[in-house]
């Protein structure tokens, strides 16, 4: 997959999400490298892995250029090792509402204690409905992308 990704990234504010996900998967993920806006990520979705090239955004946060490739986990693995320090580790749960899907990331680690849903979108003005546990957008504040959470975990801030 290929093309400009439109998303609205918030943090969650209940545990409701559990209950209303139709599915979950485990995620480890790795950068490459990181910095500028642009990311090389290593992800391993259960027994699926990808490669992924992310560019800076131009609005904001909302949208950016994303290239993503399907590799086998055996190359993930071997990738991961090229990897700047700091591992994402996270569990994914998937809930419906209305046209969209949001994906809540809850994550474990240095960051455990952090959830965060993000819905895509097609159009930057696309509307779209808000489950109940959501709560404060946080769409384009760097400290929640994953690569900044990779160098800076959520379990060493001092205003969270």
């Amino acid at each position: 997959m290929s093309g400009m990704e439109i998303e609205r990234k918030f943090l969650v504010k209940s545990d409701a999400y559990r209950r209303l996900a139709h599915a979950s998967s485990h995620i480890r993920q790795g950068y490459i490298c990181s910095g500028g806006g642009r990311t090389v990520r290593v992800r391993v979705r259960d027994d699926e892995a990808f490669l992924t090239i992310k560019g800076p955004s131009l609005d904001g946060g909302l949208s950016r250029y994303e290239f993503e490739k399907a590799i086998t986990p055996d190359e993930a693995l071997h990738l991961m090792l090229l990897c700047e320090p700091g591992i994402i580790d996270k569990t994914r749960y998937l809930v419906k509402s209305g046209e969209h899907t949001f994906e809540v990331d809850e994550f474990h680690g240095d960051n455990d204690g952090l959830v965060i849903a993000e819905v895509e979108l097609q159009a930057a003005d696309e509307p779209y409905v808000k489950p109940d546990f959501i709560g404060d957008e946080v769409t384009g504040d760097h400290r929640y992308y994953n690569s900044h959470l990779r160098r800076y975990p959520y379990t060493q801030w001092e205003d969270r």
